[in-house]
């Protein structure tokens, strides 16, 4: 792949067999030659980003991966990044959409559905910055579970990621966002709270262990039942 380094890791996700994940080497990788990035916004810091694997999303594909698969239900993993969680219920024969802003993110799901032999899987571009994206055409209103991991890097003071979740979310929807107690939650809370949504919280502390690090965070799960108009 040209401009940037990778490389592949056996990830173990309890309820499927292993994934194998090609993500960037590192992050001080980074290539936009042909400015895509940058045009949607997105920085030379935070290019790579996409393209590692985070512990807040290993433990969302932990939860995909123990989840009953629900014939008819239709799942979004919005921010998806590597896509982990989307492709372990892709895996278990979920009907899972993934969806992100970076350019490469549908390149890198290809290879790793490659590489584990699997079918090719739903994706669309979704950025809650911009109205009228693929996301928005294509699919709103259409999911009973919206899933992601660490999306509050910044507070939703606009209230742009609670409207595109609500937006692709059905009259009855479950949400679930994996947050390592980053302090952003505040207002996300309240612009999902208006738009119907009650929420509960879990923990999801990990005590560290001779291979992997600590983790301190919760799982954030908002739940709306409206009758459907």
């Amino acid at each position: 792949m040209p401009g940037y380094r990778t490389k592949q890791e056996r990830i173990s996700i309890a309820g499927v067999d292993d994934l194998v994940i090609r993500s960037l080497l590192d992050r001080q990788q980074f290539a936009d030659h042909d400015g895509a990035a940058e045009r949607l916004g997105i920085s030379s810091a935070a290019w790579p980003l996409f393209g590692l694997l985070w512990p807040s999303g290993a433990l969302l594909a932990a939860r995909l991966g123990a989840r009953p698969v629900t014939a008819g239900e239709k799942i979004l993993e919005i921010g998806c990044g590597l896509a982990l969680a989307s492709l372990v219920g892709h895996r278990r024969g979920a009907d899972v959409t993934a969806s992100d802003r970076h350019p490469l993110t549908a390149l890198f799901l290809a290879e790793n559905l490659r590489l584990n032999g699997l079918l090719p899987m739903k994706y669309l571009h979704g950025d809650w910055d911009a109205s009228g994206d693929a996301a928005d055409t294509a699919e709103s209103g259409g999911f009973d579970l919206i899933v992601g991991s660490d999306l509050l890097y910044e507070r939703d003071v606009s209230g742009a990621l609670a409207g595109f979740v609500s937006r692709h979310a059905k009259a009855s929807c479950e949400v679930w966002i994996v947050d390592p107690d980053r302090s952003n939650r505040p207002a996300f809370n309240r612009c999902m709270a208006a738009d119907g949504f009650a929420r509960c919280e879990e923990r999801l502390d990990v005590v560290a262990t001779a291979t992997d690090a600590a983790y301190k965070g919760r799982l954030l799960v908002y739940r709306r039942k409206l009758a459907p108009l």
